[in-house]
Parts: C-alpha cells; sequence; structure tokens
C-alpha cells in the first residue's frame, strides 16, 4: 500500500487552475518535452502490444505442428516480446531522465521565487510569521510541483488513453461482455476513489497541521534555547513538544485507517473484476470460443489495465494533496508588501546626507498612534542621539528611515528626496546601522564581517576588523577570524558580537550611521570600547544615535527627546539640562542610580 507524500493542506475543492500556474515551467524546455512525448508514445505502443505477441507465442506452442518454421516463428515472437518488454522500460526510462531537467528546473525557479518574495515582505509580516511552518510549506509545495509535473504529464493523461485503447481492443476482439466488465470497473474504481479520498481529506489535513505545529514548536525552543535553560523549562517545552507529538499521532491513526479503508475498497473491486474477466475467459476456452493465446492475452491485458489503474488511485490522492499544498504555497506570492517601490522610483542620490523629518505621524493600528507629527532636521555631518523612555517610538523612527514601514502622514527626505519615491533598495544602500540585538550568520567571523559588502575582499575585511578593534581578539582565537560563531552568534559576547556589527557596517561604508541602542546591555569598558570604535567610524558622517545611557551622547551636536511618540524638546547636552524639562528628569534619574550603584 502506498502512503500519501504530500498532505493535503486547504480546502477539499481542488484548484485545477494552479496547473496555469505551473505551465510556464514547462515550456521553458520545449524540445526535452517533445521528445519526453514522444518516448511515453512508444512506451505505451510497445506496452499495448505485449499481449498480442504473448497470445501467437502461446498459440503457436499449443499445436502439434513442430515443424523447423513455426519453432522458428514461435522463437522470433519470444524475441519480440522480449524486445518489446525491453522498449517499454528504456522508452521509459529515457522519458523520465529528459522530463527530470525540466521538473528540477520549475522546483528550482519556483523556489527561487518564493525566497525572493519572502524577503521581499514588510517587516509587518516577518514579526507574525511562524519560520517553522513557512519553511514546511516551501518545502511541501516546491515537492509537489515536482510530483505533479512528472506524475500528471506522464501518468494520468497516458494511463487514461491506455484504458481506452484496452476497453477499444477488448470490444473489437472478444465483444461487448468483456469491454463492458473492464469500463465499468474502472468507472467504478474511479468513483470509489474520488468519494473516500474527499471523505478522508479531513484526516491527512488534521495530520498536516499537527505536524507542521510540532515542527514550528521544535524550532521556535531551539532557536530560544538560552532562555529555556535561563528558567529551567527544559520539562515544560518537552511537556509542551509531547502534547503536539501527541496530537501528530493521533491523526497520523486515523490518516492510517482511513487509507486501509480506501485501499481495501479499491483492492475489492479491482479483484473483482480481475476474477469475472478470467471466469468468463476461461469458460470461453472450455466452450472452443477461444484459445489458449486468448485466454493468456485477455489476462495479460486485464493486469496490464489495473496495474496502472492502482497506480492512477495513488496518484489521485498525492495530486490533491500536491495541488493544495502548491497552492498554499502560491499563496504566499500572492501576500503583498506593505511597503513598495512606487513606478517611477529613482535611485538615492547623497550627496551631504541632510536628513528630514517632516510632519511624520505614524500607527501601526489607527487606535493607537506611535508617532505624532514629528518633524525635526539632521544636518550634514551631525551627531544626533534620540533620547526618551521604553515604547516612546524611538526605535519606530529608524524603522521608517529604513523604509520597513511607511509613514502614515508627512514626509521623510534625505538631501531633499522623499525617500517614499527613491527604491528601498538605493535608500539601504546609503544607509548602515550596528542594531541593538545584532543576530550573526552561523558562520565564519569572516564572512559575517564581509556580509555588509559581499564582494569585499579579505584586505578590505581586514581593514574594517582593525577600525572596529576586533584584530587581537581575533588574533586570540584557535581558528582566527575563521572562528564559527555558532547560530545567531551564541559563541561571542554581547560586546564582540557589536565589533563584528561595527566592522560590517564599516565594510559597507555607508554616508549615513545608525546605533540603535547597541550599548545598553554591555558592561562598562566594553561601551567605552565599541563607542570609540562608533565615533571613529561616524567621523565626517550623518550619523543618529538611539541611547539608553545619557551619559553615551553627551557629545551629540543635537539632541532629540521623544515621550509618547512626540518630540517634546531639542538641543544638545547643555541646552537640554538648562531647560530642566524632560531631559533634565530623565538625566537626574540616571546619575542617581549610578550613585546608589556605586555606594553598594
Amino acid at each position: 500500500m502506498r502512503r500519501n507524500r504530500f498532505p493535503v493542506d486547504e480546502n477539499t475543492e481542488i484548484n485545477w487552475r494552479v496547473l496555469l500556474q505551473l505551465w510556464p515551467y514547462l515550456t521553458e524546455f520545449k524540445s526535452r518535452v517533445f521528445l519526453a512525448l514522444l518516448c511515453l508514445i512508444a512506451a505505451k505502443l510497445a506496452n499495448i502490444g505485449l499481449p498480442f505477441v504473448l497470445k501467437h507465442t502461446v498459440d503457436g506452442l499449443n499445436t502439434d505442428d513442430t515443424t523447423t518454421q513455426i519453432l522458428a516463428a514461435t522463437m522470433a515472437l519470444v524475441v519480440a516480446y522480449g524486445v518489446l518488454r525491453l522498449s517499454t522500460v528504456l522508452f521509459g526510462e529515457i522519458r523520465d531522465t529528459l522530463f527530470g531537467r525540466v521538473t528540477e528546473r520549475a522546483m528550482r525557479r519556483v523556489g527561487l521565487k518564493v525566497f525572493q518574495h519572502l524577503h521581499a515582505l514588510d517587516l509587518d509580516f516577518h514579526i507574525n510569521r511562524q519560520t517553522g511552518g513557512l519553511s514546511r510549506d516551501i518545502e511541501r509545495g516546491t515537492s509537489g510541483i515536482g510530483f505533479l509535473m512528472r506524475f500528471m504529464v506522464f501518468n494520468i493523461i497516458p494511463t487514461l488513453f491506455e484504458i481506452l485503447a484496452v476497453v477499444g481492443v477488448l470490444f473489437v476482439q472478444y465483444g461487448f461482455e468483456f469491454a463492458a466488465i473492464i469500463l465499468g470497473s474502472v468507472i467504478t474504481y474511479v468513483l470509489f476513489s474520488m468519494k473516500a479520498t474527499d471523505w478522508r481529506t479531513r484526516f491527512v489535513k488534521e495530520m498536516n497541521q499537527a505536524d507542521s505545529s510540532t515542527n514550528t514548536r521544535a524550532i521556535d525552543s531551539l532557536l530560544n534555547y538560552e532562555t529555556v535553560k535561563y528558567f529551567n523549562n527544559e520539562t515544560y517545552e518537552a511537556n509542551r513538544y509531547d502534547k503536539d507529538l501527541a496530537e501528530w499521532e493521533s491523526a497520523r491513526r486515523k490518516n492510517r485507517l482511513s487509507l486501509f479503508a480506501l485501499n481495501g475498497g479499491q483492492a475489492l473491486i479491482i479483484s473483482s473484476a480481475m476474477t469475472a474477466m478470467m471466469a468468463m475467459a476461461a469458460w470461453n476456452v472450455a466452450q472452443g470460443n477461444m484459445t489458449i493465446g486468448d485466454f493468456v492475452l485477455i489476462n495479460a491485458m486485464t493486469m496490464q489495465i489495473f496495474m496502472p489503474l492502482n497506480f492512477l488511485g495513488f496518484v489521485y490522492r498525492e495530486i490533491r494533496g500536491s495541488l493544495a499544498n502548491i497552492e498554499n504555497m502560491f499563496g504566499l506570492l500572492k501576500k503583498q508588501p506593505q511597503v513598495e517601490d512606487q513606478t517611477n522610483a529613482t535611485s538615492l542620490s547623497v550627496s551631504s546626507g541632510k536628513i528630514l523629518f517632516d510632519a511624520v505621524n505614524f500607527h501601526y493600528h489607527s487606535d493607537r498612534p506611535i508617532l505624532k507629527d514629528v518633524s525635526f532636521t539632521i544636518q550634514p555631518g551631525e551627531k544626533v542621539a534620540i533620547v526618551g523612555p521604553s515604547g516612546s517610538g524611538k526605535s519606530t523612527l529608524i524603522k521608517l528611515l529604513f523604509r520597513f514601514y511607511d509613514v502614515t502622514s508627512g514626509t521623510i527626505s534625505i538631501d531633499g528626496q522623499n525617500i517614499a519615491a527613491v527604491t528601498q533598495d538605493s535608500l539601504r544602500t546609503h544607509i548602515g546601522i550596528v542594531p541593538q540585538d545584532t543576530v550573526l550568520f552561523n558562520d565564519s567571523i569572516l564572512e559575517n564581517v564581509r556580509y555588509g559588502r559581499t564582494d569585499a575582499t579579505d584586505e578590505e575585511v581586514r581593514e574594517a576588523l582593525e577600525m572596529a578593534h576586533l584584530t587581537q581578539f581575533i588574533e586570540n582565537l584557535p581558528d582566527g577570524w575563521d572562528t564559527k560563531v555558532g547560530e545567531r552568534g551564541l559563541k561571542l559576547s554581547g560586546g564582540e558580537k557589536q565589533r563584528v556589527a561595527i566592522a560590517r557596517t564599516i565594510l559597507k561604508r555607508p554616508p549615513i550611521l545608525l546605533f540603535d541602542e547597541a550599548t545598553s546591555s554591555l558592561d562598562s569598558q566594553s561601551e567605552r570600547a565599541i563607542l570609540q570604535a562608533f565615533n571613529e567610524i561616524a567621523e565626517g558622517h550623518t550619523s543618529i544615535v538611539i541611547a539608553h545611557r545619557l551619559s553615551t551622547i553627551i557629545d551629540a551636536d543635537q539632541i532629540l527627546v521623544i515621550e509618547r511618540g512626540e518630540l517634546k524638546e531639542s538641543g544638545n547636552h547643555q541646552q537640554l539640562l538648562a531647560e530642566k524639562g524632560v531631559y533634565y528628569a530623565l538625566w537626574q534619574a540616571q546619575q542617581k542610580d549610578q550613585t546608589a550603584d556605586k555606594t553598594e
């Protein structure tokens, strides 16, 4: 019995329009598809000819005439049978080889398209996604394409053609009764398979959902390995995972039992039809209406017709699941990013690096405004700090500047160019960032730094490492800059990761630099080292620093104080202290905290 490899993931209705979306991928290799179809026809013709050669061979042997001519003719038929049998296999293999390239290229094209589209979607989609389930959707979808393109083109249509051909031959050669049994059993089989498959779809769907949930739970827990350890929650995580596994086990059991019912019903139909065909053939041989060769021919044709028919049931189930999984994957392509380039978008040209926020308003949800009428100007080469309580909207300003989101109203411009009117790629090319939480790839330090500019030479990477004061640290590592940093950079400390992030930004060499609370979780020594490195690379650049510790930004040319989404104050450190407003209150609070820490 065959098991479903591509579980149905959506509704029970089959969306055949998915095939239209796959059609362009078939036309990329037209000559290969044409040759594969020729091999398909040749293989089917050879397959249909086999029972006739077998019939004449048996009739030739079932005679008292043993002349040399009869024996030679019989041996020729035996050789012809072998040639036809070999041709069936060879043509099938050549067909699969030719079409394999088409299938593999289609899987590659679609997989790449989905991958690129996911990267093109906005930040909001990725914040709300479930990585484990998403990866399974893509995996099932691409695998479904491979299955569908192979079996739909070379199994479903050819099998139907072969069934009709055999029914025609039986009708012409042996009469209506034999043709009617075959045709009736085929129709009964197909109808039963479709109805039973529709019935068991919900069980397969439950299994698929449980599978995705289990996979998502495992990946989410492993990605947060440290958090699990911090709170001694290994048992809690194991119990939650086992609960998902129990649901998966139950769903698999229901699926297995429903598959047993489906396969059992199919086997009953096939067995009944074959028994009826053989009984009628045996009766006609006994009555002298048929030869032994005819009996063998009918037996061979009956087996020949039911072998692909049995396979047809499997393919129908798989195609149903494949179509649903492909549609689910194509559903990802239908998701439109909230932030898109305008049709006439131009490339951003940065000459000096002047940044203007003009009456900017922004909200994620209309009932909860994040920024309210924020306006300020950052002159070329200035170092501007943005401070304020948690949740005041500081990091949102950075996200808007990167165009992870578009402003609700107002404009943001760089050197007089509205960033909404330029391409996102050109905008982000001119901005470098050292984020609050630096996440590194599970690769070497060298490649993590080179990620800032992937075409950089080793020498350029070395210079960036020196400017980020990472050289001494790297020299003390056994493998130097080839040292693997672990998944998400877990093998490095917070300060080391921040220096790698600085080196990465140095290598990018953007005219505008952003520093997003990158020292908030570091000790004083690491903080001083990172600030020194940042000040060195920020010299001559327009830079924005989001700061939690006010002591780190007292040298800023301008300090913007954000509170509850509004710009409350602006000026340099001394000016804001003199005003004795929000900034003054924040400064005094932090000074008291530092004094308290020293006295403890």
